[in-house]
């Protein structure tokens, strides 16, 4: 079964936040309820967050201001909520680096539209494109066939490689051009929460350079993102 997003609501009005909570519940989301800033901090660094629904008129510091901040030491998809009128908002917003915006009133069905609209285009649904169809992954010669759970170098050798190995490179090609943390990695691959097995990515992430990277110590093709986790680099094809 495919995992629930997890949706953090930034809303401070309890009728709408929990509108929105029931609405996402009911419809395989998994919503957790925050009303400022001091609640999204506590989630983004003790959760994993898929996206953030962000009102941009919050008590304290403002959704403008949060966004921004975000942005800064995360790659979330964040979706803004605005009040009618609020246009310049709306472009500020969008410019500091929000994925999508939704005027209010607002019909829930529309937001989650919207978020699932965001989640396909970032790579962080429970399941994408790839992953639904695509039996082979190729990149830069090396194909992988899912089916047959194998690695093939560009001579059309098969690599060895183990099951971790397979399942976190998977994982990266299905997402090329995303940075993903050490405990997204660790979600998406073992499904458990993040904490002492940080460091088996790390890992694995090395294992790896080594058996696809022209120069393991110099990589290209998984890059180490400072402060951030890594990003796999190539242009990936699925068929």
């Amino acid at each position: 079964m495919a995992r629930s997003p997890h949706i953090l609501v930034i809303e401070d009005d309890r009728e709408t936040g929990a509108l929105i909570a029931r609405y996402l519940r009911d419809n395989a989301c998994r919503p957790t309820l925050a009303p400022d800033g001091r609640g999204l901090d506590e989630m983004i660094t003790t959760q994993r967050i898929d996206l953030v629904v962000l009102d941009l008129m919050l008590p304290g510091e403002d959704g403008l201001s949060l966004c921004r901040r975000l942005r800064s030491r995360s790659h979330v998809p964040i979706i803004m909520l605005t009040a009618k009128g609020q246009d310049i908002d709306r472009i500020v917003g969008l410019e500091m680096g929000a994925d999508d915006y939704l005027t209010k009133p607002f019909n829930p069905r529309e937001l989650l539209a919207r978020i699932r609209a965001v989640l396909r285009r970032a790579g962080t649904a429970a399941l994408t494109p790839f992953e639904t169809a695509a039996r082979t992954l190729t990149f830069e010669g090396w194909t992988i066939d899912r089916g047959m759970r194998e690695l093939r170098g560009p001579d059309g050798t098969r690599i060895a490689v183990t099951g971790a190995e397979f399942d976190l490179l998977q994982i990266l090609c299905e997402r090329p051009g995303r940075v993903l943390s050490r405990s997204q990695l660790v979600e998406l691959t073992q499904g458990r929460a993040a904490g002492a097995f940080e460091r088996s990515i790390d890992i694995l992430i090395s294992r790896l350079r080594r058996k696809i990277e022209h120069d393991p110590h110099h990589p290209r093709m998984i890059k180490t993102i400072r402060s951030g986790g890594y990003m796999f680099t190539p242009t990936v094809a699925a068929s």
